[in-house]
């Protein structure tokens, strides 16, 4: 892999070792990950099936995300081609709503080439996501972090990445993006195992307070 993309994240050891050098870096990280166990992979596919899952997954509950997700597929609707060549009406009769018709055909005419950006700098994938209609910054850190598994990214626009800090780092309030952003680069070339532990020791600190 080239230097240009660095870390790969194939399996649980990969996850492990980052885990370890957080730790011996950070005593916090330490004290997390005891409270956590081991760290989760969250490896996903990638491709524009994933993409159209995140649009189809925003601002809407998890179970409604499901229910419309299950309808595309069971219309065939989870390629580019498919998408491309559907009417409006016939995208919001599986329940995507008027917005997200033109997000999915938006990312389905966008012509990007998926094996290409497993070779592509973090930075240069999110600048080519973030150009299509309806994908925003943290949707794109999200497909580097676990559909390319890049070991060194990070996701600060995250509300429970940033409470999650909130609480590990004793902070007065929740950071936001920018300064968690600035607070992760510490984390190099860990950032996305440290992304791991903040939401698990978030989890683990809900679990604790009884909040769901």
């Amino acid at each position: 892999m080239s230097d240009s993309v660095g870390r790969i994240i194939v399996g649980d050891a990969c996850v492990a070792e980052g885990a370890d050098w957080l730790a011996l870096r950070e005593p916090r990280f330490a004290a997390a990950l005891e409270a956590t166990g081991p760290l989760p992979l969250r490896r996903r596919p990638d491709g524009f099936a994933q993409l159209l899952s995140a649009i189809v997954s925003q601002q809407v509950s998890v179970a409604s995300a499901r229910a419309i997700w299950a309808r595309l597929e069971g219309a065939g609707m989870t390629s580019a081609a498919a998408v491309a060549g559907a009417t409006d009406d016939e995208l919001k009769a599986l329940g995507l709503s008027r917005q997200k018709v033109a997000y999915a055909q938006a990312l389905a005419s966008a012509g990007i080439d998926f094996d290409g950006l497993r070779g592509m700098p973090t930075d240069e994938v999110v600048k080519t996501l973030v150009s299509v209609k309806g994908i925003g910054v943290w949707t794109a850190e999200i497909y580097a972090m676990f559909s390319l598994g890049r070991a060194d990214v990070f996701a600060p626009g995250d509300l429970a990445l940033q409470e999650g800090a909130r609480l590990l780092f004793d902070l007065g309030e929740r950071p936001k993006e920018r300064a968690l952003r600035q607070m992760a680069e510490a984390w190099s070339p860990w950032r996305s195992v440290a992304a791991r532990a903040l939401w698990a020791y978030y989890h683990v600190c809900k679990q604790r307070e009884g909040i769901a």
